[in-house]
């Protein structure tokens, strides 16, 4: 063992006592001292990273992070260190520090990638994206960089304990861009151009059977066959509203709908 790895690998060297005297005289009082017992600098330096950041004192977490991945290159909690960085960023949640965030998570993924915490890295790389998400009628850009992310966690780790949350902000990904491209259907139903309304309803729920509000989709789908003649498509719609919704705004009127088309049918 040489010099360096000899200093690397002590708990409390001189060196690494002297690096968190001044690390901490700058990141504020009362916390200069190493607690009795402690395992060593580089824990030390973990612990009051995680404690500023719970404080939202985001300069001083990821200077303590910065401090502990640069000097302490075997240390076991580098890696968490390197994911504190990326969730200072994202709890930061500006439009520079989510940037940020999503390079730290990527380089985490790069280094670690069968790591133990590569979920939570790729759970984290999506909600830099679902943070920046913008409302439906403006550009969905980031909301398909959160599908695309939330969905390789989904494919890659079928085992997380994180996979509950991760699909439930999915959902709200997928319902985001389905509201996008559902306003754009509507839109041309109400200026009446059915030929452009019915693909942009179909092409929805073939890309996205499961999205939450598709019993409008249904319905203005179901009216615009209706309206240029298509009555024998238009049915299965009304039909698939009332079966698969107990409440929705439009089952009164798909209801009329329906006896009105099995009246004339029956004629």
């Amino acid at each position: 063992m040489n010099l360096t790895e000899g200093r690397a690998r002590l708990g409390l060297s001189i060196g690494s006592l002297a690096a968190i005297v001044v690390l901490v005289s700058g990141c504020g009082a009362g916390r200069n001292t190493l607690p009795p017992g402690s395992a060593g600098a580089d824990q030390f330096l973990y612990e009051r990273g995680v404690e500023a950041m719970k404080e939202r004192r985001w300069t001083d977490a990821r200077e303590y992070f910065v401090r502990l991945i640069d000097g302490y290159p075997q240390s076991r909690y580098r890696a968490d260190a390197r994911l504190g960085i990326g969730d200072v960023y994202l709890e930061q949640g500006t439009a520079e520090s989510l940037v940020l965030a999503e390079a730290e998570f990527r380089d985490f993924l790069a280094f670690y990638p069968n790591g133990a915490r590569a979920d939570y890295a790729q759970y984290k790389l999506g909600m830099t994206h679902h943070k920046a998400m913008r409302a439906a009628g403006r550009d969905q850009t980031e909301t398909r960089a959160a599908i695309r992310d939330l969905a390789a966690f989904m494919e890659r780790f079928p085992d997380s304990p994180l996979r509950e949350d991760v699909a439930a902000h999915l959902r709200e990904a997928k319902d985001r861009l389905g509201e996008s491209n559902f306003r754009v259907g509507l839109h041309y139903f109400r200026t009446r151009w059915y030929p452009g309304a019915i693909p942009r309803f179909r092409d929805l729920l073939r890309t996205d059977p499961e999205y939450t509000h598709r019993d409008e989709v249904y319905f203005y789908l179901a009216e615009s066959l209706l309206k240029t003649e298509n009555t024998a498509e238009a049915l299965p719609y009304y039909e698939r509203l009332i079966a698969e919704f107990e409440s929705s705004d439009f089952l009164d009127e798909a209801g009329k709908r329906v006896a009105e088309i099995k009246q004339g049918q029956g004629r």
